[in-house]
């Protein structure tokens, strides 16, 4: 369940930073509606890796759309060319 507080529990602010905790941000509210989170720091490095690997997966597959596909059979050869070169 979702840890919602208004941001006046900030004043105390210890007592809100207590209750976050890896895979468990807490949710500030201002006026009755979301406006902040706050997040455990492995918990937004998880995010901005996330974020990036999903990036590179759209350039991958804009990629694959503009410049075609390549067989399986394609990508073994390269790696096996590639490791011979070694």
């Amino acid at each position: 369940m979702p840890n919602i507080k208004p941001i006046s529990d900030l004043r105390n602010y210890t007592e809100v930073l207590h209750d976050v905790a890896v895979g468990s941000p807490v949710f500030l509210t201002k006026n009755g509606r979301g406006k902040y989170a706050i997040l455990d720091m492995q918990d937004y490095e998880k995010t901005q890796a996330t974020l990036r690997l999903m990036n590179e997966l759209a350039k991958g597959k804009r990629s694959g759309e503009a410049e075609g596909w390549l067989s399986a059979g394609e990508v073994k050869a390269h790696f096996r060319a590639r490791a011979d070169e070694e």
